[in-house]
C-alpha cells in the first residue's frame, strides 16, 4: 500500500485560543498555555490505519533532544510519554484526522517547532512554532490563580495604573501595558534566549521571573531600559513622556539594543507586561515614601540645616517619595511551606543581587513577617518598607559642623503601599499584605526577627563627613522608639489654595500644643522642591520664629511662595518635582522637639477626552482631545502622546506654545481592530508641566 504523508496541518486557532485565554495576541502562529488540551487537525494522503506509524514532535531549543525533555514524540498508540505530554485521538474521518494534545504543566515555556512524523516521511507545517505560556488556569501550574476576577487583571488585561505622587498626593498615571501587541511575545521569547536560561530551568516562574527583573533594566545585559535620573534626557526619551510598554519593547526588539531612558514606574510597567506576556499573575506596586540604600542597617537619617532644609549632600541614603516594583503569583515549591502567593521583584537598577542588578522574587508574606533570610533578596525589599527615620540637625559651630539628634520616626517609611483594584479604575491598599499594623504584637515580633538578621545599627550619625562634632547616644541595641512628646506638641502642613505652577503656593504650618502653661516654641519651616527620589533641585524659602502658645491651643503660621522664586527650576528639570515642606519645631525650657515633612504634587488643569461611548469594529470614530491653559503662565513646547491599544498606535503631536487661557485641540480617527473595552491614554508634557494625563473607554 502506499505510503501515509501528510498532506496539512490546521492548528484551529479560533477554536484553540479562546480555550486558553490567548485569542488576543496579535501573531500568526498558535499560542497555547502549558497542561491544557489543544486540539490539531492533521490531513493524510490516505485513511489513518491501525498499523501506520505516526508520531508528533515538538521540539524546543536550538538541539532538541528526548533524553533532555527538549523533543516530545508522541505517539498516539504508545505509553503515555514520559515528559508528561499527551496526546489522544479525538476523531477520525476518511482522511481527516484531529488529535488532541496536552502538555506538561511543568512544560518548559517558550517556542515549539512542531513536525509530524509517519513512517519515514516527516512533515513541516508552515508556521510550524506552537508557542506555549505558563497557565494559570491550570491546577497542575506553579503560577496557578484560583480566581476568574483576578486572572483578567492580572493576566489579560493590557491596561492599567500606576501610582505616583507622594504619601501625602497620591494620583494614578496610566499606562498601557499592551502584551498583546505585534511583537511584544516576540520580544519575550528573545529575552528568553537571551537570558541564556537552560531550557530545564524555563518551566520554573521563580527562575523566569527572577531573570526577567534582570533584563529589564540595561545593566549588566544589555537589557531593555537604561535607567537614567540625572534630569537630561536629551539623548533619548524622558522616562515622564511614555505612556505605556509597547514602543518600548517594540522598539528594544527591532534594535536590539537598550531603549533610553527609564525610571521606576516605566521599569515596573515593562516588567508588568512581560510577566503577563509570558503567562505569570503580575501587578504593579507602589510603596510611598520608600527606603533606599540604607545600607541594610534598617534606618534612614536625615539631615536638616537650621532653616528646616534638607541637605541631599550630606546622606547616604534615601527616601523616595514613592517607589514601584511587581508582585508575581506563584508556589515556591523551593521554600518552607507558607510562602506560596505573592512574590516581589523589582527591575529599577539599585542593588546588585549576585553580582547582577536583578531583585526577586522575594515571598511578600516573608516582608510581612520578617523572616527576610529567604531567598531571594529579602532583607533590601524589607528595609524598603519598614526602616526607621532619624532626623538629625546640623550647625555651624565656630566653623565647625555640629551635629544633633532632633527626634526619630517609625511609622513613616512603607505607607499606603498602592496597587490597581482587580475589575476597577481605583486605587486598593496592601500595607497589610506587606506589614502588620504599626504597634502589633506581630509587628514587634517581625521587626525583631527582621533584626536578627540584618545587623543592628549603633545610633549614630552615618554623615558623608566625620568632621562635625557627633553628640554621642547611649548604644544599645533596642529598637528606635518614636520620639515621644512631652508637651502633646503636633505639626500640620497644609495648602491653603491648590498648588498651581504659576500661581503663588499659600502654604501654612499650623503648630499645635496639648498640656496647660504658657509655652514659646521655636519654629523653623522650609519648602524645596524635590524630585520623586528625594533629590532637592531647589530651595524656596523659609520662615524662622518664635510662637508663644497658652495652654491646649494652636496657630497657623502662613508660608507663601511667589512665582518667580520656583517657574525657572520647574522649566530647568525635565523630571516632574513636587513640593516638599519640612518644619522643626522646639519648645522652650523642655526638652520637646518634633520634626515633620510633607510632600504634594502640582495641581494642573485637565485634558478633556471627547468621543462617543460606543463604537463598531473596522468603522472609523473621531476622538478630540481638549486641553485649556488655566494657569497664570504660557507653557512652552507643548507635546500631547496618545495612544489606544487596538485602536491607533502610539501619536506625539507637537502644539508649540500655549498662552494663558488659550484652548488647544487634537483629533485623532480611531478604527478599532478589537471588540471589548478599550482605553485611550493622553498625557502633555510641557516644559512647566509633566505630569498631566487622562483615559477614558470606549465599548467597541
Amino acid at each position: 500500500e502506499t505510503d501515509l504523508k501528510v498532506t496539512g496541518i490546521d492548528f484551529l486557532k479560533s477554536k484553540n485560543c479562546p480555550q486558553h485565554h490567548t485569542d488576543a495576541y496579535n501573531i500568526k502562529n498558535l499560542v497555547v498555555r502549558r497542561g491544557m488540551p489543544f486540539e490539531l487537525q492533521i490531513s493524510f494522503s490516505r485513511e489513518l490505519k491501525h498499523s501506520d506509524k505516526l508520531a508528533l514532535r515538538f521540539g524546543i531549543g536550538e538541539k532538541p533532544m528526548k533524553n533532555r525533555g527538549t523533543l516530545m514524540s508522541l505517539n498516539p498508540k504508545r505509553e503515555p510519554d514520559l515528559s508528561g505530554w499527551k496526546i489522544s485521538i479525538a476523531k477520525k474521518s476518511g482522511k481527516e484526522c484531529l488529535l488532541s494534545v496536552t502538555s506538561s504543566p511543568s512544560a518548559p515555556v517558550g517556542k515549539y517547532t512542531l513536525n509530524v512524523k509517519t513512517g519515514t516521511n516527516i512533515y513541516k507545517p508552515e508556521n510550524s512554532e506552537v508557542y506555549l505560556l505558563f497557565n494559570p488556569w491550570c491546577e497542575g501550574d506553579a503560577v496557578f490563580l484560583n480566581d476568574d476576577a483576578k486572572r483578567k487583571e492580572y493576566v489579560l488585561n493590557d491596561t492599567g495604573t500606576i501610582y505616583v505622587g507622594s504619601a501625602n498626593s497620591i494620583y494614578s498615571r496610566p499606562w498601557n501595558f499592551g502584551q498583546f501587541e505585534e511583537s511584544i511575545l516576540d520580544a519575550c521569547m528573545y529575552l528568553l534566549d537571551k537570558s541564556e536560561l537552560k531550557l530545564a530551568k524555563r518551566r520554573d516562574p521563580v527562575v523566569v521571573s527572577r531573570v526577567m527583573s534582570a533584563l529589564v533594566n540595561a545593566n549588566d545585559d544589555n537589557g531593555v531600559l537604561l535607567g537614567n535620573w540625572s534630569g537630561d534626557y536629551s539623548k533619548g526619551t524622558s522616562p515622564m513622556d511614555w505612556i505605556g510598554s509597547v514602543a518600548i519593547l517594540q522598539q528594544f526588539y527591532k534594535n536590539k539594543k537598550p531603549v533610553f531612558y527609564g525610571q521606576c514606574w516605566v521599569f515596573a510597567g515593562v516588567l508588568t507586561t512581560v510577566m503577563r506576556c509570558l503567562g505569570i499573575p503580575s501587578r504593579c506596586v507602589t510603596n510611598f515614601n520608600s527606603a533606599h540604600d540604607t545600607d541594610d542597617n534598617l534606618r534612614v537619617d536625615v539631615y536638616l540645616n537650621e532653616y528646616g532644609e534638607k541637605m541631599n549632600s550630606m546622606s547616604f541614603d534615601s527616601v523616595w517619595n514613592f517607589h514601584v516594583w511587581n508582585d508575581v503569583w506563584m508556589k515556591r515549591t523551593d521554600l518552607p511551606a507558607g510562602f506560596d502567593g505573592w512574590q516581589a521583584i523589582d527591575a529599577t537598577p539599585q542593588e546588585q543581587s549576585q553580582g547582577i542588578f536583578q531583585c526577586g522574587p522575594c515571598p511578600v508574606q516573608a516582608v510581612r513577617e520578617g523572616s527576610v533570610y529567604l531567598p531571594f533578596d529579602g532583607t533590601f525589599v524589607y528595609a524598603e518598607v519598614n526602616a526607621d527615620q532619624v532626623y538629625w540637625l546640623v550647625r555651624e559651630v565656630n566653623g565647625r559642623q555640629k551635629i544633633t539628634r532632633l527626634s526619630s520616626e517609625t511609622r513613616a517609611i512603607g505607607v499606603n503601599i498602592s496597587t490597581k483594584a482587580v475589575g476597577q479604575d481605583k486605587r486598593e491598599d496592601i500595607t497589610s499584605e506587606y506589614k502588620f499594623p504599626e504597634g502589633s504584637q506581630e509587628e514587634r515580633e517581625s521587626m525583631r526577627k527582621a533584626a536578627s538578621f540584618i545587623r543592628p545599627a549603633m545610633l549614630n550619625p552615618r554623615a558623608h563627613y566625620a568632621a562635625g562634632q557627633v553628640v554621642p547616644m547611649s548604644a544599645n541595641s533596642e529598637l528606635l522608639q518614636d520620639t515621644v512628646s512631652k508637651t502633646g506638641l503636633q505639626i500640620e502642613i497644609t495648602n491653603v489654595e491648590p498648588l498651581y505652577p504659576g500661581s503663588p503656593l499659600e502654604l501654612a504650618i499650623t503648630v499645635k500644643i496639648a498640656a496647660p502653661g504658657t509655652w514659646a516654641i521655636n519654629l523653623v519651616g522650609s519648602c524645596q522642591l524635590q524630585s520623586y527620589t528625594g533629590k532637592i533641585e531647589g530651595n524656596l524659602g523659609y520662615v524662622k520664629e518664635t510662637i508663644q502658645l497658652e495652654g491646649k491651643s494652636e496657630k497657623q503660621i502662613p508660608l507663601k511662595i511667589m512665582p518667580d522664586t520656583y517657574m525657572s527650576t520647574l522649566a530647568a528639570v525635565e523630571d516632574e518635582v513636587l513640593v516638599h515642606v519640612t518644619a522643626i519645631a522646639e519648645v522652650q525650657g523642655v526638652d520637646d522637639k518634633l520634626t515633620k515633612e510633607v510632600t504634594k504634587r502640582f495641581d494642573y488643569p485637565p485634558i478633556t477626552i471627547q468621543m462617543p461611548e460606543r463604537a463598531k469594529l473596522n468603522e472609523d470614530f473621531t476622538c478630540a482631545f481638549i486641553f485649556k491653559n488655566k494657569l497664570n503662565v504660557a507653557l512652552d513646547n507643548c507635546k500631547l502622546m496618545v495612544e489606544g491599544l487596538g485602536l491607533f498606535k502610539m501619536t506625539t503631536f507637537d502644539q508649540g506654545d500655549l498662552p494663558p487661557g488659550r484652548i488647544m485641540k487634537s483629533e485623532i480617527i480611531c478604527k478599532p481592530t478589537r471588540v471589548g473595552e478599550k482605553k485611550i491614554v493622553a498625557k502633555l508634557s510641557a516644559t512647566q508641566v509633566k505630569g498631566i494625563s487622562a483615559e477614558k473607554s470606549i465599548t467597541i
